[in-house]
């Protein structure tokens, strides 16, 4: 393992992130698990960064995946393809977008830079609302509407960015009132932002943010929003790469929180759906995604292979209501990991919906960000057999638990366990 890290080290850039002081080379995964070089065995409560969404080596998926690689892999957008507009057909009728088509990309990253182009294409602006906290991919665009400074390395972008107030619940100037006066304060926010600058394109939002340590606004911020969104043209782009599919239980999709309004202009998806496939893209109104008055493509969106993964992985989804599995085993691990954090001082709060949950850490006896405690939990996690994420706003410093759909109770017990314990050394 440290002759594998070595030759890491030697070709890969320094910004490439790894877990763990002694990185590990996960092998293989059956289900929840997943196994490491050395053999030891390990419960996923992180799913490759909230991508396998179902399971790992779910046989419906490497079927697919198999049958279709023996036909042919690859053909690009210039020829029809068959999975690609049977999955279009199912992604474009659960958006819940009316007239809606989708438009297939390799990642969430590239998903996001097309709905960026598509909103400054069509309102002819390139100014963009996000909020502050947010995180929307590493490509130059999307870091130019990255609203958090640990995933944003230049300040240089193709866009106006203007930063708007409401995707953090209990931080910044208006944690302290309660849920409608917060939502009214952000809102007026929004209308004296907007008094000053010409109409922007779009706002890009997480409805729940994920690289920030999901953090979530009330529910109907976003419906709010909309309505002085609409008095202005502007479209409102919901990032759903993390938040889609059911993640959060109790709706399919993140925006269903803030449904007053309908749905958002644009969703944007990645990760869950193809299960660990490279697999993201956008729907938008047909009137928006056929704006552009050039031509184009997508030499890889779209592959045969990552479609037939996709349509088997959603199909698992819905027949197996993981949804459903998400918002119940999901309800149970957050009461259990809110009991155990009431016994460690440096827990500030356990948040999250479904099976995407954070836990953000202090330094005890302050409200000040404790990154390396967040750092040793997620390292005595390991130790013990249970592999998390981190994330958080100004320093990373909470927790990020996001198991596979299909957890089950006795697994979720067996992860809060194992976060007690991890805990309880790092403190």
């Amino acid at each position: 393992m440290t002759d594998l890290y070595t030759r890491h080290q030697a070709v890969l850039p320094d910004w490439l992130a790894l877990y763990y002081e002694d990185p590990i080379e996960i092998t293989h995964g059956e289900g929840r698990h997943v196994w490491d070089a050395k053999g030891n065995k390990y419960l996923d409560f992180f799913g490759g960064i909230l991508t396998t969404m179902t399971a790992h080596a779910l046989p419906e998926v490497t079927k697919a995946v198999s049958e279709q690689a023996g036909r042919i892999i690859h053909s690009s957008t210039l020829y029809l393809n068959r999975p690609m507009v049977e999955l279009a057909e199912r992604v474009a009728q659960l958006s819940g977008i009316p007239d809606a088509r989708v438009f297939f990309t390799t990642s969430g990253t590239e998903a996001n830079d097309t709905a960026l182009l598509l909103a400054t294409a069509y309102r002819r602006s390139n100014q963009i609302l996000a909020m502050r906290n947010s995180y929307h991919g590493r490509s130059f665009s999307a870091v130019g509407i990255t609203g958090n400074k640990g995933w944003s390395p230049t300040s240089l972008s193709p866009l106006q960015t203007l930063y708007v107030h409401g995707g953090v619940r209990t931080r910044g100037p208006y944690a302290g009132l309660d849920d409608a006066a917060f939502i009214e304060a952000c809102v007026q926010d929004l209308r004296d932002l907007l008094g000053h600058v010409r109409p922007p394109a779009a706002l890009i939002a997480e409805p729940i943010q994920g690289v920030g340590g999901f953090t979530a606004p009330p529910d109907g911020l976003y419906a709010a929003f909309r309505e002085v969104l609409q008095e202005h043209g502007i479209l409102w782009i919901s990032d759903e790469v993390q938040t889609g599919w059911g993640r959060t239980g109790e709706h399919f999709w993140g925006w269903g929180a803030h449904a007053a309004s309908g749905p958002p202009d644009m969703l944007t998806f990645a990760k869950g759906i193809g299960n660990g496939m490279s697999i993201g893209g956008v729907v938008a109104r047909a009137e928006i995604m056929n704006s552009l008055d050039s031509n184009s493509i997508s030499t890889f969106g779209g592959s045969p292979v990552t479609m037939a993964a996709g349509l088997a992985n959603l199909g698992y989804l819905l027949e197996h209501d993981l949804q459903g599995n998400a918002r119940r085993v999901g309800g149970l691990l957050i009461e259990r990991l809110r009991a155990v954090a009431a016994q460690f001082g440096g827990v500030r709060e356990v948040r999250g919906r479904g099976l995407m949950i954070g836990i953000e850490l202090v330094k005890p006896g302050t409200d000040r960000a404790h990154p390396e405690g967040a750092a040793a939990v997620l390292e005595a996690a390991r130790e013990e057999g249970l592999l998390i994420g981190k994330g958080g706003g100004h320093d990373t410093s909470v927790l990020r638990i996001a198991p596979p759909l299909s957890l089950t109770v006795a697994e979720a017990e067996e992860g809060a366990s194992i976060l007690e314990r991890a805990l309880r050394r790092a403190q």
